[in-house]
Formats: structure tokens, C-alpha cells, sequence
């Protein structure tokens, strides 16, 4: 009898449907590419031939919830299924795949976030932040499925205040990077006030090391980090093998004017700290217009290479320090006039020109590293040949680099594919990317000559400013 039931029911489900039963519909869930019909049908036969309690099955519509290859409609029809078969298996397979969907999937990210909604599951209310925090512009910060699914489950007025007390509440070492994206979100939301206050209030409980390391960084650099890197960068000189960097930190920004120190920025410390460690402190007290102006004479007669792929509006003026000279602030000020002291001492031309030559052999990436000052003082450079290769147009900066580089000046990499490249000098939309969310100072050197490196000075927001160029053999 159960044969007959299930002859008939086959019959009845697929002449219905106007088409043959598929000869192995698990095969067939599998295969990526197909239409929403040949695996809506795939996944009729299997809800009958093995049943929703079948694990394997499960595994195959976990899968294509995530899995490139599928349509929005067959992806939601396989969420349904799950979500009937074991709801915690469900919410723990989207818990971990909203955050990290490309946005290639935009129209499943939409469907997605109205499911949560419309079902008013809760418990994804971290999936949901997460994902809104990474930027994207398929849509405005405010349009947003995300956004428009916390809205519907907790109330529009109530979303900041869901945010801030999941970043409080969520005080766990393996939530690191969760709380991170709820800082970012709620700077993003020019809510930059609720997180001093948060900062300076007892709701930061003594184990919150997380909160501890920012509100340390707030009283002694008056410092709100901006996102994810500047908040790693004052967690790891939070620790106590750099007390004596901190501790010097702390002096320098003493010693200057209110007005300097709100404007500074985790890239100005390891320039500050070094000028008053090697003896340079008599910069400290400069003006930002008289440090301008020395470079400014270091940089007239410059010879002038510039990005012709550099993206946005960009034209052969873009990088002159004319153009951004009035944007400029006292950390790029003393931020290029380390650069190009650096660039004068002949054994960091030496050594910047033999790196440049052994990139230019590699063909299967860029190189790079940083310049730092040694502990007499001394300008060096600490090469970092990345681990990851793509090719050879991409500097992958290794996590050693990063290290490196919280108490060093620059960051810095090569355009050394060919001898004359000039028309490549400077930083492309890659290199400023970088800028933006290490929120470093950074240093591109091109070739464009064999004897001859273009060199480029860049941070976050775009500026660039060209430093003119260095020779092999000066």
C-alpha cells in the first residue's frame, strides 16, 4: 500500500507540474546554475522520496543558502524548509552567512533580511548589524534591508539603542570583531557622542578590556577611533610590551596645544613620539604653516609623475602639493617633511632602489614594507614580501607589516612592474582603499626609469601629494 500511495502521489505532483520526475533530484540540488523550477521540483521529490528528517537532505538546503549558483526564489523556498526541519540549524547557517554574502547577491540579501523580519526572528538581530555595517553602494545607509529589518522587528526610534546595548552587552573576546561593527555602525549614525560618553560611564565593567583599551586611548590621546584598524592599532599598543611607547606618547601630546590634539590621529602618534625621542622635539612647536612651507621649498622644481588610472576625479593636478596644501593638517605637515628627510639619507635610497630591483624581477606581486627610525634614531626600512600572491599588481601587506607598523612612519610599496612606469606612479584606487581603512600614512614608489623612483605620500580621504623623485645614484 505505501507503494501505491507514493505512485500516486508522484503522479499527481508531477503530471501536475507538467514535466517527468527527475531520475536523481539529489544530484540535481546540487548542481549549481539550474533554474528555480528544476530545483523547486528537485526539492518536491525529495521532500517525498526521503523526507525533511533526512540529514544529508538538510545539509544539501543549508547549502543553497549560501552557496554561489542559486535563485533568490529556489534560496528561500530551501530557507523555508530548513527553518520547518530544525529552526536552530537554520538560524545558526544564516547567523554566519549574512555577515559574509557578497553583495553579488544583493536580491537574496533583500529576500533574506525581509524573511527575518516577517518572521520576526530576533535572534539574527547580530547578523542583521553585521551585515549593514560593511559598506556597500548597492543602497543608501538608511535603505538598507538590514536597516529596514531592524526597523520592523525592534522600531525605527529604537535601533540605535538596539546597537549600543548589543556593543555593550556583547563582552566576549570571540565578539571582537561583532563589537567593532557595531562602533563603526553607530559612527556611521553620527552617534560619535553615546560612544564618549559610554567610554567615560560604569557601564564599562572591569574584565571589559575591549572598552578599557578605548577609554585609555580617549583620556590619554583624546583619540575616538574611526573604525576596525584604529581600534586594533589601540588595542595592541594597549599592551604592556609598548608601555614605554605609550607612556611617550602620552609626553609628547602634553606638550601640545588643545586645538593640535583634537585633531590628532593614531598615524600623527609614531611620528610625534619619534621626533621627541631623537631629538627633534623643536618641531613639536612649529606651526603647521611653517612646516608647509619648508616643504613646500623642498618640493618646488619637482619633477612630476602622476596615476593616469587613479579614479574619481582625477587629472595630472590631483596630486600636487599645491591642490591640497590648504586641506593639509600639522599630521600630514610633519608626515612629509619625515618622508622627505627620509628620502635624503643615501643608505634608505640604497636600500629602497635593491628592494625595488628584486620586485621588479618577481613577477607575481608587489612588494612592500614600512620605514620606521631604529632605537638610535636611524631611518630603516623592513621589508615584508607578502604570503598571499595574487599578481603583479597587488601588494598583499602581511599581518607581520601590520605589526610593524603600529609604532612605525609609513607604509610603503612598490609600482616596479616595468622600468618606465610612469604613467602608474602614484597610488591607484586599490592603494587608496588601503589608505582609507588602515587610516595609515602611506608611501608608493614607481619606476620611471631604471635609475629613478617616483615617489608618492597618501592617507585616507584621497590626498595625495607627489614627493618628487629619487635617484639610484645620489
Amino acid at each position: 500500500m505505501k507503494r501505491i500511495h507514493f505512485f500516486f502521489l508522484s503522479i499527481l505532483l508531477f503530471s501536475g507540474c507538467g514535466g517527468e520526475a527527475l531520475k536523481n533530484p539529489s544530484a540535481t540540488l546540487r548542481e549549481t546554475g539550474r533554474t528555480s523550477k528544476v530545483h523547486l521540483q528537485a526539492m518536491d521529490q525529495m521532500d517525498l522520496e526521503v523526507g525533511y528528517s533526512d540529514s544529508s537532505y538538510q545539509e544539501q538546503l543549508e547549502r543553497m543558502i549560501w552557496v554561489h549558483g542559486y535563485t533568490t526564489e529556489a534560496r528561500e523556498a530551501a530557507l523555508n524548509r530548513l527553518w520547518s526541519m530544525d529552526r536552530n540549524r537554520a538560524l545558526s547557517v544564516i547567523r554566519q552567512n549574512l555577515p559574509r554574502l557578497s553583495f553579488d547577491y544583493w536580491s537574496w540579501i533583500c529576500t533574506l533580511c525581509e524573511w527575518i523580519a516577517k518572521n520576526e526572528v530576533l535572534e539574527l538581530d547580530e547578523a542583521l548589524i553585521s551585515s549593514w555595517a560593511r559598506p556597500t553602494s548597492m543602497a543608501s545607509f538608511k535603505e538598507r534591508p538590514e536597516y529596514i529589518a531592524l526597523a520592523q522587528l525592534f522600531g525605527e526610534d529604537e535601533v540605535v539603542s538596539h546597537i549600543f546595548d548589543s556593543l555593550v552587552s556583547s563582552n566576549k573576546t570571540w565578539k571582537q570583531n561583532y563589537r567593532i561593527r557595531c562602533w563603526e555602525l553607530l559612527l556611521e549614525l553620527a552617534e560619535k557622542d553615546i560612544l564618549i560618553t559610554l567610554l567615560n560611564s560604569e557601564l564599562v565593567q572591569e574584565d571589559d578590556f575591549f572598552l578599557l583599551d578605548l577609554r585609555k586611548a580617549l583620556n590619554d590621546f583624546g583619540i575616538v577611533p574611526s573604525g576596525k584598524e584604529e581600534i586594533l592599532w589601540i588595542r595592541e599598543l594597549a599592551k604592556s610590551e609598548y608601555d614605554s611607547f605609550w607612556n611617550d606618547a602620552v609626553e609628547t601630546l602634553n606638550d601640545l596645544s588643545n586645538e593640535r590634539k583634537e585633531a590628532i590621529e593614531m598615524r600623527d602618534i609614531p611620528i610625534a613620539v619619534s621626533l621627541r625621542r631623537h631629538g627633534s622635539a623643536a618641531q613639536l612647536s612649529k606651526t603647521t604653516s611653517e612646516i608647509l612651507r619648508g616643504v613646500a621649498r623642498q618640493l618646488d622644481g619637482a619633477q612630476h609623475y602622476y596615476e593616469h588610472e587613479g579614479g574619481g576625479k582625477f587629472d595630472s593636478n590631483s596630486e600636487l602639493f599645491r591642490t591640497h596644501r590648504g586641506g593639509l593638517d600639522w599630521g600630514d605637515a610633519i608626515a612629509l617633511e619625515t618622508a622627505l628627510k627620509a628620502l635624503s639619507v643615501p643608505q634608505v635610497r640604497s636600500h629602497l632602489f635593491d628592494y625595488a630591483d628584486r620586485d621588479f624581477v618577481d613577477k607575481s606581486t608587489e612588494y612592500g614594507g614600512v620605514i620606521a627610525l631604529d632605537d638610535e634614531g636611524r631611518f630603516e626600512v623592513l621589508e615584508f614580501e607578502p604570503r598571499i600572491r595574487h599578481h603583479d599588481r597587488k601588494y598583499n601587506a602581511p599581518q607581520e607589516l601590520f605589526d610593524a607598523a603600529y609604532t612605525a612612519l609609513f607604509h610603503f610599496h612598490y609600482h616596479a612592474q616595468k622600468h618606465r612606469n610612469g604613467d602608474h606612479a602614484g597610488p591607484g584606487m586599490g592603494d587608496k582603499n588601503y589608505a582609507t581603512n588602515t587610516r595609515a600614512n602611506c608611501l608608493v614608489l614607481t619606476y620611471v626609469n631604471k635609475n629613478t623612483l617616483n615617489v608618492d605620500y597618501y592617507r585616507h580621504t584621497g590626498v595625495v601629494v607627489d614627493l618628487g623623485i629619487i635617484s639610484r645614484n645620489k
